[in-house]
């Protein structure tokens, strides 16, 4: 699935061609290191074969042709054969929806912990002005009982 141009928005603050499915295997997808390893590979070396890519890990041929296959169905990454090679290649566009994707989720969290972290800092702030005047008037019956 390639798409290109900028990353647009959807209803309700979807990527535009971005689906529930499409969200779940795309964060699946890039929430194993070993692929994140090998979609950087890609990203720094452009189109290169799954034997060159698996040169350049710590893991077998085969787990390198998997995650692959894992990148592809988020479409992140595509294929074409050149003679009797495949050859990889990152989805520009794709990765750009996934950068936004996750630079929306962190802004959406973003805003919630401030709505968390608001009141909570006001009772905390209440909380330290009611020690201060209970230590305050600790303070003055102290005195006045030392007078008496």
């Amino acid at each position: 699935m390639a798409l290109s141009g900028p990353p647009r928005r959807a209803a309700r603050g979807t990527p535009a061609g971005m689906t529930a499915q499409a969200d779940d295997e795309l964060w699946s997808a890039i929430g194993d290191p070993s692929r994140r390893r090998v979609l950087d590979l890609l990203v720094s070396n452009g189109e290169v074969s799954a034997s060159w890519l698996a040169g350049r890990v710590p893991f077998s041929r085969q787990a390198v042709a998997k995650h692959l296959v894992v990148l592809e169905r988020a479409g992140l990454v595509s294929h074409r054969k050149q003679g009797r090679e495949v050859l990889y290649q990152v989805q520009a566009g794709r990765l750009d929806q996934a950068t936004w994707a996750m630079a929306e989720l962190a802004a959406q969290w973003d805003r919630r912990l401030d709505a968390i972290r608001r009141p909570a800092d006001a009772a905390h702030a209440e909380s330290k002005q009611a020690e201060n005047r209970q230590a305050e008037n600790r303070q003055a019956e102290s005195k006045q009982g030392g007078r008496s």
